[in-house]
C-alpha cells in the first residue's frame, strides 16, 4: 500500500543511518526524524487526528517543520502549509475556509486567533509529553482509521479568478508514480543533498521533501533568507554542497552558475524556461525542465536533460499519468497542432475542498480513459509533436505565472476594488523573469495615494501579488466593444500623488552611488534616501540584485538581510557607509 508513511518507512528501514534532514541547528539521521515523528503523531492521534483529518501547519524553514509534516501523515492525517510569511488576514482565510481540526506551530509563529485547537510545539512541556510516547512506527490498528492511498494527503491553497484563493485536496495515490519518475529521471540516492527551496504553501515544497526523503537522500533546511535568488541562494548551495535543486526561471537568471551544482542536477519549473537559461545551466550538471498545476500531485510532465537551447519543451508524462491536447469540443488535435492541456492518471487531485461547482467545472469526465476516469481541464495551451514531446504555449485565461508563482490577476483586481476609494481596478504584469511584476490601475471615487492602495492589498495577499506600483487613471482606455484595452495602459513611471524623498541627484558620495543603483535596478527615474525600496516598486530578487551591485561595485559585501529590512535608502546608505570605514 502506497502512502507517503509506508514510502517513507521502507527507506528508514533502508537508510536508517544515513542523515535525512539538516538546518542551521542540526542534523537528523533517518532514524532519529522517524521515532521523532512517531511520538508526535501518537500525540496527535491523541487529539482526534486520523484519515482525511486536516492539521495546519505553520513553523519556519527548519528540521522541525518536516518532522511537524511527516507526524501528521503518519498519523493519517493531511497537512495545511502556512507560511509563517504570509500576511496573518491570508492565514487566517485559510484556516477558517479550510476547517483544520488541529493547529500546530512554533513559538516564533504569532497566534492567528482563529478558533482552530493549537499546539505549541517547542513548549517544553508538550515535548515532554511527546518525549515519553513510543517511538516506533505508527501501525495500522493505532490509527483511528486504516490509512489508504485514496485519503488526503495535503492540501495547498492557490489564487483565485474570483478573488477568492482555493484549497486544492490532494491524495496519497500519486505519490508512488511520482516517486518511481524521480527514480526514473533524476537519479537521486544517499550521499546527494537536495535544497528545500520553494515556500512550504506551494506544492514544490512536497517535491522537493520527497525527492529527498524517500529517495535516502538528505533535504537541506535553510533558512527562507538564505534562499534568495542571487548571492544568498549561490553561498547556500555552496555552503551545503548541494546536488540537486528544483528552482523557477527567476531564480536561475539572476544566480551565478559558476561552480555550483557541478555534477548536480538542476530542475526548472513553474515558468517558462528560456534558452538562455539552458545554455546557462546546463553545461556542466544535468538540466530537466518541468510542468504541472497544483490540481495534480506536484507535476505532471518532465523534459531532459536539456542540451538543444533551441528546443525547450515540458517533456512527456510521468509515469501513470496522460496529457490530452484538445480543442474546444474535448477532440484531440492533430500532432504539432495548438489546444488546451488536460491531465489524466494517479496524480489527480480531489478537487477543490468544499467547493463542489469549482471542482465540476475543472475536473471533467474522461473520454479516454475507463468508465469513471476524470481529467483535470489546465487552463493551459499546448502542442505535442509527432515524438510525443509536448511543448507550452500560453494560458486560455487571466492566470499567470510570476516568478515562479501562480496567480490569478482577479484575485488581485478584487482586492484593489475593494477599498472603498477605487472605484475599477485592472491588474497586469510588466517585465519579465527576475524585472517580472505586477502593476495595478484604478479609477478612483475620493482622492487616495497608492501607496494606501499598495498596503490595502498587502493586508491579505502574499507579498509577490502586491502590485509594485499602482497608477491613478481619470478612464481606462477601451475596445471597440467598450472593455478595457489592457494594452493600451500606459507603463508608469513615477509613482503619481505619493510625498517624494530627497532625489539621489541632491545626494552625494555612497548615497549617490546606491541611489543610481536602485534607480536602474527598478527602472525609475527618480530615486531619493528618504525612499523605501519596496514602496518604490521593488521585491525580493530585486533585493538580491541591489546587494550584489554594492557588492561589485563598492566592494563591500552588504547581508541581504540589511537590505530586506532597511526602512529607507538612507538607512541602507549608512549600513553600507560603516563597512566602508571598517
Amino acid at each position: 500500500m502506497y502512502t507517503v508513511p509506508a514510502l517513507f518507512e521502507s527507506t528508514v528501514a533502508r537508510r536508517g543511518g544515513e542523515p535525512a534532514l539538516i538546518d542551521d541547528e542540526s542534523t537528523l539521521g533517518y532514524t532519529e526524524l522517524n521515532t521523532r515523528a512517531n511520538r508526535l503523531a501518537r500525540n496527535l492521534i491523541a487529539h482526534g487526528v486520523g484519515p482525511d483529518s486536516l492539521v495546519a501547519v505553520a513553523v519556519p524553514k527548519s528540521n522541525d517543520l518536516i518532522v511537524a509534516i511527516t507526524a501528521v501523515l503518519k498519523a493519517g492525517g493531511a497537512y495545511l502549509p502556512l507560511d509563517p510569511g504570509y500576511p496573518a488576514e491570508r492565514l487566517s482565510f485559510m484556516l477558517s475556509d479550510a476547517r483544520p481540526a488541529l493547529l500546530l506551530r512554533s513559538s516564533s509563529v504569532a497566534s492567528l486567533d482563529s478558533g482552530v485547537p493549537a499546539i505549541v510545539l517547542d513548549d517544553p512541556a508538550f515535548k515532554k509529553t511527546c518525549a515519553e510516547l513510543p517511538g516506533h512506527d505508527v501501525a495500522q490498528h493505532e490509527r483511528r482509521a486504516e490509512l489508504h492511498p485514496e485519503h488526503l494527503m495535503y492540501v495547498i491553497y492557490t489564487s483565485g479568478s474570483t478573488g477568492t484563493p482555493k484549497g486544492v485536496a490532494v491524495p496519497h495515490s500519486g505519490v508512488r508514480d511520482m516517486v518511481d519518475t524521480q527514480a526514473a529521471v533524476l537519479r537521486v540516492g544517499p550521499g546527494d543533498r537536495v535544497l528545500q527551496w520553494a515556500s512550504i504553501s506551494f506544492d514544490a515544497a512536497f517535491w522537493d521533501v520527497t525527492l529527498a526523503l524517500l529517495s535516502g537522500a538528505t533535504l537541506v533546511m535553510a533558512p527562507a533568507e538564505d534562499l534568495l535568488p542571487g548571492l544568498p541562494l549561490r553561498d547556500t548551495l555552496l555552503k551545503y554542497d548541494i546536488t540537486h535543486a528544483v528552482l523557477p526561471p527567476v531564480a536561475l537568471s539572476v544566480t551565478d552558475a559558476e561552480d555550483i551544482l557541478i555534477g548536480g542536477t538542476v530542475m526548472s519549473t513553474g515558468d517558462s524556461c528560456t534558452p538562455t537559461l539552458v545554455r546557462k545551466w546546463s553545461r556542466a550538471r544535468r538540466m530537466f525542465n518541468g510542468y504541472g498545476p497544483t490540481e495534480v500531485t506536484v507535476g505532471a510532465t518532465i523534459s531532459g536533460p536539456i542540451r538543444d537551447a533551441d528546443n525547450v519543451g515540458i517533456g512527456t508524462p510521468w509515469i501513470g499519468n496522460e496529457v490530452h491536447v484538445l480543442d474546444e469540443r474535448m477532440r484531440q488535435v492533430p500532432p504539432g497542432s495548438e489546444g488546451e492541456l488536460y491531465i489524466a492518471g494517479s496524480g489527480l487531485a480531489r478537487g477543490y475542498l468544499n467547493r463542489s461547482p469549482a471542482t465540476a467545472a475543472k475536473f471533467v469526465a474522461n473520454p479516454f480513459g475507463p468508465p469513471g476516469s476524470r481529467m483535470y481541464r489546465t487552463g493551459d495551451r499546448g502542442r505535442m509533436g509527432p515524438d510525443g514531446e509536448l511543448s507550452f504555449t500560453g494560458r486560455v485565461d487571466g492566470q499567470v505565472k510570476l516568478r515562479g508563482f501562480r496567480v490569478e490577476l482577479g484575485e488581485i483586481e478584487t482586492r484593489l476594488a475593494a477599498h472603498p476609494a477605487v472605484g475599477v481596478a485592472v491588474a497586469v504584469v510588466r517585465g519579465e523573469l527576475a524585472d517580472a511584476h505586477v502593476v495595478g490601475y484604478v479609477t478612483t471615487t475620493a482622492p487616495v495615494v497608492p501607496a494606501e492602495l499598495r498596503a490595502h492589498v498587502a493586508k491579505s495577499l502574499p507579498a509577490h501579488m502586491v502590485p509594485a506600483k499602482v497608477t491613478v487613471l481619470d478612464r481606462f482606455p477601451t475596445l471597440a466593444n467598450g472593455k478595457i484595452d489592457r494594452d493600451a495602459l500606459p507603463v508608469p513611471e513615477v509613482r503619481a500623488g505619493e510625498p517624494r524623498g530627497q532625489d539621489d541627484s541632491e545626494a552625494d558620495g555612497c548615497a549617490a552611488v546606491v541611489c543610481a543603483m536602485v534607480r536602474d535596478i527598478l527602472a525609475i527615474p527618480e530615486a531619493g534616501t528618504a525612499d523605501n525600496f519596496f514602496d518604490l516598486g521593488g521585491h525580493s530578487v530585486q533585493a538580491t540584485m541591489l546587494a550584489g551591485r554594492i557588492r561589485e561595485e563598492l566592494e563591500v559585501r552588504v547581508p541581504i538581510r540589511t537590505v530586506l529590512q532597511s526602512s529607507t535608502l538612507g538607512e541602507l546608505v549608512a549600513a553600507v557607509e560603516s563597512r566602508l570605514r571598517r
